[in-house]
């Protein structure tokens, strides 16, 4: 039997997710009206509602995250919701807090989230056998270790592909709380990683001014997926629950036909959605929100990731300035350019900086707002004016089901039965004097064209046959009629049709991979400590949250690191990386310090608050 991959797209609202749908999506996740990672991206139990029956039309699935911490008070607002979830229809929850399996819950699936610290095989292979059905993989992993979480457990495994990355190990980032009331972990993330920083040696000297040191670059494995599907992986998830309609249709429709080309190559895998997407664009993803790309650590360590210039969409590269002309620039590839566009550079204080198109005189390209920019300046488009038109219309991405029509004589009449791809069938049959056409020329071309126009349904007609005995007459109302009356049908008897898997929880009492848990376990409430107690954690810390010391906790750990990004990195830049930095370094943004401590074995960087005392290893 060929195993499932899917797109999972990010959907902001029902609109969103019904958008994301058309575009090919094989599922799509969605925030509840609580205990969502996003706390700007709510909807309510009806428009989830409403957003089950049009994916499930298509056997597409809809996963709601519950990703947050929860509190005490709120373990009782959550089982409820999780009720309410499962009775509209909703295929699986994405959790974080260990909470929820402790809960009495109905037979819905439950997939542990980034924020459940899924980064080795012992703790992603515990989850499985705890009752899990999927992981959504750590970010950071790269195609070896993923091999090696899939070799140890036949657990699904989700994975990123496309959108903005979290510095931090999801789920493992204080900042926000540390630096106010925000909890990335309650889905109030302010984003400090997104703020500029001075960073400031050991000496007190300042090596770098004004510039955003812990922005990266956003993910691109649109490349890797062959290689993702070998290592394991068959849920490919877009990050973006934030994003505006262009960013989730571009980039849902740009992996849909990546994947597929993909699967028609390759009979062990298949779609694990129906219909087909006919597209009235060209899905390019630099062409939608981006801050430039990177495959991560995918293929491990290699190159530079950081956006240190700003945070803001960069978006497609155009070419360079080369040369000013009154009003207006000659630049390369203008050609390329519209009306309405939006222009990104940076200027001569090296700072991010932009402009809108006015209009496009010959080869002279004119602003709205006139700037001095020096010749050999890179210029890149951030907003297409144009591309964000054509992809916001509502027919740019449109799914069909594949149907065969059989329509034919009753003794008293005619029927009409539809099959769609998936084998589901739909009849309707009316009363009728049957009568012979007036001439001898064949009535059959004309009833296959009128059978044939689908219009706003969600079909296309891929057969259809006419089987008569005699050349009948037939008014084309009747032959409409009957159309209409199936392929309505067929739309319900998908819907009721759909097979939502189910699963129930059990309490288990296999041993945790570990007896001590610090706060980065993000423990929050006395039923996840009755949790992992029960699976032998013996000392179990208080999440961040309830136990912040100001001024000297540890607030991040990466695997990103800004001595590599310097050039200064001991291990992997030795021969080129000239004098040691003077550490400590100390990021500063405002009021706001923060040190860095470098854990050169397993590669990866600390961020702690500035009063907080370090132990400095040795690189040598």
């Amino acid at each position: 039997m060929k195993k499932k991959v899917e797109i999972l797209a990010p959907a902001k609202n029902l609109v969103q997710g019904m958008a994301a749908i058309n575009a090919g999506a094989d599922a799509v996740y969605i925030g509840a009206p609580q205990f969502g990672a996003r706390s700007n991206a709510t909807n309510s139990i009806e428009d989830i509602a409403a957003m089950v029956e049009y994916a499930h039309l298509f056997k597409a699935q809809v996963f709601v995250v519950i990703n947050t911490i929860l509190y005490d008070h709120e373990l009782e607002d959550c089982k409820k919701l999780i009720h309410e979830l499962y009775a509209i229809g909703v295929d699986a929850l994405i959790v974080q807090d260990m909470a929820v399996l402790e809960m009495d819950l109905p037979p819905i699936v439950i997939h542990a989230s980034t924020q459940a610290n899924n980064r080795d095989p012992k703790h992603v292979k515990f989850l499985a056998d705890a009752g899990m059905k999927r992981v959504v993989l750590a970010r950071e992993l790269n195609l070896d270790q993923i091999k090696e979480i899939h070799a140890a457990s036949d657990i699904e495994l989700e994975f990123f592909v496309s959108g903005a990355l979290c510095v931090s190990f999801s789920g493992n980032c204080y900042m926000s709380i540390a630096g106010g009331e925000r909890s990335a972990n309650r889905g109030s993330c302010a984003q400090n990683c997104r703020l500029p920083y001075n960073l400031i040696d050991g000496t007190g000297k300042t090596l770098i001014a004004n510039s955003h040191l812990l922005s990266i670059k956003d993910l691109d494995l649109s490349d890797q997926l062959p290689n993702l599907i070998e290592a394991g992986i068959t849920s490919f998830k877009i990050e973006g629950r934030l994003k505006d309609m262009v960013y989730v249709k571009n980039n849902t429709s740009y992996l849909r036909k990546k994947l597929d080309a993909f699967l028609e190559h390759n009979d062990q895998y298949q779609k694990a959605s129906s219909g087909r997407t006919f597209y009235n664009f060209d899905p390019e993803m630099d062409r939608s929100f981006n801050r430039g790309y990177t495959d991560y650590f995918v293929n491990k360590r290699k190159e530079k990731i950081g956006s240190w210039e700003s945070p803001k969409s960069q978006g497609q590269l155009i070419g360079k300035l080369i040369e000013t002309k009154a009003n207006g620039y000659i630049i390369e590839n203008y050609e390329k350019l519209n009306n309405g566009d939006g222009l990104y550079f940076i200027n001569e204080q090296n700072e991010p900086d932009g402009m809108q198109i006015n209009i496009i005189v010959n080869n002279i390209v004119v602003p709205n707002t006139f700037k001095s920019i020096p010749a050999g300046t890179v210029i890149y488009r951030n907003s297409d004016a144009e591309f964000n038109r054509l992809v916001e219309r509502d027919d740019s991405a449109v799914r069909k089901i594949g149907v065969k029509l059989k329509f034919s004589e009753t003794p008293d009449g005619f029927e009409l039965l539809a099959t769609d791809e998936d084998g589901h069938q739909s009849h309707s049959s009316f009363v009728a004097n049957k009568e012979q056409a007036k001439n001898e020329e064949s009535t059959t071309p004309n009833i296959k064209k009128n059978l044939s126009k689908t219009g706003n349904t969600p079909f296309i007609v891929d057969d259809i046959t006419v089987e008569f005995s005699q050349n009948w007459f037939l008014p084309i109302s009747k032959i409409n009629e009957i159309r209409r009356v199936v392929l309505e049908q067929l739309i319900d008897i998908r819907v009721k049709e759909y097979h939502r898997e189910e699963f129930q929880i059990t309490k288990t009492d296999h041993p945790y991979p570990v007896n001590q848990l610090d706060f980065t376990y993000n423990v929050s409430n006395h039923l996840a400590r009755a949790f992992y107690k029960r699976h032998g954690v013996t000392e179990i810390e208080k999440a961040f949250e309830l136990q912040w010391d100001p001024g000297k906790s540890r607030v991040m750990t990466t695997k990103y690191c800004v001595k590599y990004e310097l050039g200064k990195c001991a291990r992997f830049q030795r021969d080129t990386m000239g004098e040691k930095v003077v550490e400590p370094l100390t990021l500063k943004h405002g009021e706001n310090e923060y040190k860095l401590k470098f854990n050169c074995k397993p590669c990866e960087m600390e961020i702690w608050e500035k009063d907080a005392e370090l132990e400095f290893e040795d690189e040598d």
